[in-house]
């Protein structure tokens, strides 16, 4: 069993090495883009791309069941030999992801209209951060799309194809970020972003059409009428419509995170946006075994074998918690390197410096509540995956709003860190507790 899952694994692994870097090379690159614009530094620069990647997660985490709720049904479908359901769970996804991406290009301007109501940030940080905003929204479509292909295709126990395709975009995003820019300034960020989806976007067709042609032939009815009228289309939704409330408890975090960074200035929030970025480092590399949990307990649970699910489990978290130990020592012993990557700013690194030792207290609890969401995903768990964020979200603002009343304000981003760890701790408690009725009822 380990050779599956290390089979899953190591593509998702290879792939998810590339996110972070993307992320970072945005970053660094605006954080060497001073002296670009007349009384522009580069945290200015830094807090835009923060402020703009918000402003997309805003969005597409929404739609963050496009991939999470595609992957767990197809797995089940899988287990099962149910090629034709494979199909459909694929088209529904796919229908609901294009009609999304008019839906949010049709209502580009009100939403950054109505986000700017809610963002305390400096005038140049909101002008940058909307000129990046409107040249990625156009991604939207591509975006959107390679979500649900992401999530069939682990569904389908194949991790090389949504590797390549994560590849193909991160890789293009590096590239195209670092050229553009040198070419058309602060907008090439963006700009590469946005052809860097679309390159990946061409890629999964291409796996679709090579691979899977005999999945496709199970079910050639295309008709919206006949794929959005069947029993697993209402539980597609229903587990969806959880998935949804989910997205909007992370994206309540995610908004606290930042926001409140931003009202203690621009240095303030490109600093904690640089150790969000190391913090989440670990999890692309956890996110491997994530989804290798997420296929095979689904399959598991599709075949309805308790045996296998249990040991896949186990050896899950093994991997999971190797990971985090991984990490810690990375994080130990790199740190000076790892902030030095992100920006040559001395007071960004400063700052950085005073919040570092939360980069050792992350790895083994974030792991674990990373390592649940798949296997809760595989399970298609989504009520349970709902309530534990529901959990979470409260604990995250009370320990912020508890804490901010309790300490001095010099402690803020301290306390805003803390909330977040303790999110966490709230999260993986709620799942490890709930998992054996969870798998009682799904194996029934």
């Amino acid at each position: 069993m380990n050779r599956e899952i290390l089979r899953l694994a190591l593509p998702s692994i290879l792939a998810n090495i590339t996110v972070p870097l993307v992320g970072m090379v945005d970053i660094a690159v605006a954080g060497h883009l001073d002296g670009l614009e007349s009384g522009v530094g580069a945290a200015a620069f830094i807090a835009a791309i923060a402020l703009g990647s918000t402003l997309f997660d805003l969005l597409y985490w929404n739609f963050a069941f496009l991939r999470s709720g595609t992957g767990g049904l197809t797995a089940q479908a899988y287990g099962q030999g149910n090629l034709g359901e494979c199909a459909r769970v694929l088209k529904r996804a796919l229908a609901i992801s294009a009609a999304s991406a008019i839906l949010l290009l049709a209502i580009q301007w009100l939403f950054v209209k109505g986000a700017f109501l809610l963002i305390d940030c400096s005038p140049e940080v909101g002008r940058l951060a909307c000129r990046y905003f409107f040249i990625r929204i156009w991604a939207a479509p591509a975006t959107l799309s390679l979500m649900a292909f992401k999530g069939w295709f682990i569904g389908m126990q194949d991790s090389v194809a949504p590797m390549s395709c994560d590849l193909v975009v991160n890789g293009g995003n590096i590239a195209g970020s670092i050229i553009l820019s040198r070419l058309i300034g602060f907008e090439g960020i963006a700009c590469g972003t946005v052809l860097a989806q679309y390159c990946g976007l061409l890629c999964a067709c291409a796996f679709l059409l090579l691979r899977y042609r005999k999945v496709l032939r199970a079910d050639r009815d295309c008709r919206l009428r006949s794929l959005f009228s069947d029993a697993p289309t209402r539980r597609f939704f229903s587990m969806n419509a959880d998935l949804v409330v989910r997205s909007f408890c992370f994206i309540g975090i995610y908004i606290g995170y930042t926001f409140i960074a931003a009202r203690y200035g621009d240095v303030a929030l490109a600093a904690s946006s640089i150790l969000m970025k190391l913090l989440l480092l670990f999890s692309y590399f956890t996110d491997g075994f994530a989804y290798a949990g997420e296929a095979m307990s689904g399959k598991y649970i599709g075949a309805g074998d308790k045996a296998s699910l249990r040991r896949t489990v186990r050896l899950i978290f093994a991997w999971s918690m190797a990971i985090a130990v991984l990490f810690i020592g990375i994080y130990g012993c790199f740190d000076e390197l790892l902030l030095k990557l992100m920006t040559d700013d001395a007071s960004v690194v400063e700052a950085c410096h005073r919040y570092l030792p939360w980069l050792l207290l992350m790895p083994p609890i974030g792991c674990a509540a990373f390592t649940w969401d798949g296997i809760y995903l595989g399970a298609t768990a989504s009520a349970s995956m709902r309530n534990a964020m529901l959990v979470s979200v409260a604990a995250f603002f009370a320990v912020w709003m508890l804490g901010i009343r309790l300490a001095d304000e010099k402690a803020a981003i301290h306390i805003l860190m803390a909330a977040y760890f303790a999110h966490l701790v709230a999260r993986t408690i709620y799942l490890s507790v709930a998992w054996k009725g969870v798998r009682d009822k799904s194996l029934r």
